[in-house]
């Protein structure tokens, strides 16, 4: 399942100077107020087939019956049903646009899967968003346990402690993926968090999501955190000394890369969330 050596990296001011002369002057978004879409935003679109060594790959599960999402809005113009489908597809697209203008990766098309799918070992590394309300059978279980221990990586995101179901769902479920590992923090020495950019004490914050933005009748954005939130960047490992899960906790990774480009969006937080994912990706695909 390891791909190989990234060989090299650009320096991050790259994506964000490309962004920068490409932003769209969207309003706000969801939890916003209105906004305007761009017409025909490649963003917003699934994006065409493109075969790669490596594909983010959001993975599929169906939702506990008491928490299902219907279906609605999932990103800025996506649609779909089930919390699985949450900031796709604008999200997966510019995540792999940075992984492209960042590495030499050879990066294809951003896909979507279910634990059970044929090609599910096809992929080192799999993205998993608000997990406190995933509901995996016992076959999905087993399943991720052999794609872990095989060498796979599992990124979690956007799951929140304002409802504490979340956090036991999520524990719950990953006690029997990976029984007897502990879900502890990430610790600021740990291979992850400098594998290719350096995070740091100071970047052990919280990332909004678009809801969390407030605008002033003056134009002017508040970020406005969740009372009684903590972030927390947790990671389990395989048994053998092996991080294989990243699971970031109170914080919105996948907002922040959804909207990358929009001109409200804090650009301090989009720049954080990348350095987190792709050291995720980089050390997934490296260790």
């Amino acid at each position: 399942m390891k791909r190989g050596l990234l060989q090299s990296v650009a320096v991050l001011a790259v994506l964000f100077a490309a962004a920068a002369a490409a932003v769209a002057q969207r309003g706000f978004g969801r939890g916003g107020g209105s906004r305007v879409p761009e017409r025909d935003d490649p963003f917003d679109r699934v994006a065409e087939t493109r075969e790669g060594e490596f594909h983010f790959i959001r993975l599929e599960y169906t939702d506990l019956p008491q928490y299902h999402r219907g279906f609605g809005r999932s990103s800025r113009d996506g649609m779909g049903s089930g919390w699985w489908i949450v900031d796709w597809p604008a999200a997966d697209n510019h995540f792999t646009a940075g992984l492209r203008r960042l590495t030499r990766l050879d990066v294809g098309d951003p896909r979507h899967l279910g634990l059970t799918g044929d090609k599910l070992f096809d992929y080192p590394w799999i993205y998993a968003t608000q997990t406190g309300w995933w509901g995996l059978s016992q076959a999905e279980m087993a399943r991720l346990r052999e794609y872990l221990l095989r060498g796979g990586y599992l990124m979690t995101d956007d799951f929140w402690s304002t409802d504490p179901v979340q956090w036991e769902v999520f524990r719950s479920t990953m006690a029997q993926v990976l029984p007897g590992q502990p879900i502890a923090d990430i610790e600021l020495s740990d291979p992850v968090r400098h594998v290719l950019y350096d995070i740091e004490e100071q970047d052990l914050t919280w990332i909004p999501g678009s809801r969390h933005l407030r605008r002033g009748y003056d134009g002017t954005v508040t970020v406005v955190q969740p009372e009684g939130t903590r972030p927390a960047w947790l990671s389990m490992e395989d048994g053998n000394g092996h991080t294989v899960v990243a699971a970031n906790y109170n914080t919105d990774i996948g907002d922040a890369w959804e909207f990358a480009d929009v001109p409200y969006y804090p650009e301090k937080m989009t720049a954080l969330a990348y350095r987190y994912g792709i050291n995720y990706v980089v050390y997934a695909m490296t260790h």
